[in-house]
């Protein structure tokens, strides 16, 4: 049985959720609509797919139909893990930029930062493999709340007021997301029928329409109206990959992650280095854990940003990166009283959710789909409601980088879903949690933050996830949470960190939802934890 302190010691507005079968997201109505599944037969892959799918209508600042996905589902007996990120138009290289763009430069927005888009593709593998209930069915919440419409929350409603300024003259995002002629306010009924009919043709015909039917003919077709590089052709070519999880044991238990080109590799970093670092003498909440924890995670995040790309064309190995040799090397870089100094660029801010699903014969999902920087590109697919995604900002104009942006390449992407696995005592392998936290540069510091808490210093998750936050930019600095306490941060700015920015209530320092499984019989059931930096909640039967 599970041992965790059951206090809180944090301010919350949330507690654990116990259940046999349990949903946990961002958003109530995507939780229900998950759960009405599980009531219905359905499994935790056909919840998850459900909630997905009620994500895209309820939180279109953070994913759409137009963007990306990734998962990793335990199905009973192992651990499958998907990469459903899009890859570049085959249009795209280095030139494609540079005689459009000044040097140096390419659009953060708009449809040349558009990759090919793979959630669709993604919900479709994740089905075919594990689904349980009819395709059609999984859409019936999504289409029902796209067309009657859902009332909008605080959280979503900030984010949408503040993407408009930036977004409103891309080709039809007015049309969709500024149907009275600007963001809609909390409390405020919003309907989206064009989403509604999108939703309802991948009911009917299935993901295929996207990648080579009606919807992806109407994609192509605004692309070239708009001049955009996107064509039928990379739709119709693309396809998802199952992939094997990186792993990387830690505290007793192993933390699986998607490998790149995904960043969860900066996570398994930062914790390896943390096993050679003596963090558990210290108290949890203690300036000396958190400088430990800190300087853990610059370290990775300098590597990851060297290294890290489609693992096609990286010139280091995720092996290699994961070494344990290398690992201890780089921990004794870490001074106990000096923070490190390391340079980088600024990050730029995320547009996410994650979601996680559990059902009573043992399935569990960790699921996570974007947009990326809110809204993505802003580029909206008249009539048809597809809201295109960003990642291509993603890519590196320099030639010498791994990252570098080249035809049918996928882009360093920044969502990571999370996973946790132990050995039995008679040596088989068995899962713990499933767990992520959204938003940017800042998903493999909550990973990393989160299962500290929870794996050092046995706090249960609802508390580990309360609990506030740092977050190292990309310039090494690090901006604290508003929540940390002020000796707290005292005390690091002494050790030399450089605070980047002082915190405010709307700096985005993730959300996370994790479900664990309390012992090895499913029987036992599940305790789930929904961040309160988020709309959402765990719910359970």
């Amino acid at each position: 049985m599970t041992q965790f302190n059951w206090t809180n010691p944090y301010p919350s507005t949330r507690t654990p959720i116990f259940a046999r079968n349990i949903v946990s997201t961002s958003h109530p109505l995507a939780a229900q609509a998950g759960l009405k599944i599980l009531q219905l037969g359905g499994n935790a892959v056909d919840a998850a797919i459900a909630a997905a799918a009620v994500m895209i209508i309820v939180e279109p600042v953070s994913n759409g139909l137009g963007g990306d996905c990734f998962a990793q589902v335990w199905d009973g007996k192992q651990l499958y893990a998907l990469n459903a990120s899009g890859q570049a138009p085959e249009a795209w290289d280095i030139n494609y930029f540079k005689h459009k763009y000044p040097p140096g430069t390419r659009p953060k927005r708009g449809w040349d930062s558009v990759t090919v888009p793979g959630v669709i593709k993604g919900w479709s593998m994740l089905h075919q493999r594990f689904g349980q209930l009819s395709w059609e069915q999984l859409f019936d919440s999504a289409i029902d709340i796209a067309i009657r419409g859902f009332i909008v929350t605080p959280v979503v409603a900030k984010k949408w007021q503040l993407a408009v300024p930036e977004l409103e003259y891309q080709p039809g995002f007015k049309n969709q997301f500024m149907p009275k002629g600007r963001a809609p306010v909390t409390g405020e009924r919003i309907s989206l029928p064009q989403i509604a009919r999108s939703l309802q043709l991948l009911a009917k015909e299935g993901a295929e329409c996207f990648y080579q039917g009606e919807i992806a003919e109407k994609i192509a077709a605004f692309a070239k109206q708009h001049g955009g590089a996107l064509s039928l052709s990379d739709l119709r070519s693309y396809s998802a990959l199952w992939v094997d999880p990186i792993s990387l044991p830690y505290a007793g238990h192993t933390i699986h992650e998607i490998p790149p080109n995904g960043q969860g590799i900066a996570a398994l970093m930062a914790l390896g280095i943390l096993k050679h670092c003596p963090i558990e003498e210290f108290a949890v909440d203690s300036v000396e854990s958190l400088h430990w924890q800190i300087e853990a995670m610059k370290l990775a995040f300098a590597d990851v940003y060297q290294h890290v790309a489609d693992p096609r064309s990286m010139k280091v190995s995720s092996a290699q990166l994961l070494d344990e040799q290398y690992l201890k090397q780089r921990a004794m870089l870490i001074k106990p009283d000096q923070a490190l100094t390391l340079e980088g660029n600024f990050p730029e801010l995320g547009g996410t959710i994650y979601l996680t699903t559990a059902d009573e014969s043992g399935m569990m999902v960790s699921f996570i789909q974007s947009n990326y920087m809110g809204f993505g590109s802003g580029v909206v697919v008249d009539d048809y409601g597809v809201s295109l995604q960003n990642r291509g900002y993603g890519f590196s104009l320099n030639e010498d980088s791994p990252n570098v942006v080249a035809p049918f390449k996928r882009p360093f992407h920044t969502i990571i879903p999370g996973f946790v696995s132990k050995t039995n005592d008679q040596g088989i392998e068995e899962p713990v949690l499933s767990f992520g936290v959204m938003g940017g540069d800042m998903q493999p510091q909550g990973h990393v933050q989160t299962l500290v808490r929870m794996l050092n210093y046995q706090q249960q998750p609802q508390s580990a996830c309360d609990a506030p936050r740092w977050k190292v930019n990309r310039d090494f600095t690090v901006d604290f949470e508003a929540s940390m306490p002020e000796h707290i941060v005292k005390g690091l700015l002494n050790k030399g960190h450089q605070q980047h920015a002082q915190s405010d209530p709307y700096m985005d320092f993730g959300a996370g939802q994790f479900i664990w499984r309390l012992s090895n019989d499913p029987e036992d059931g599940f305790v789930a934890a929904s961040d309160p930096r988020r709309d959402g909640q765990a719910v359970g039967y």
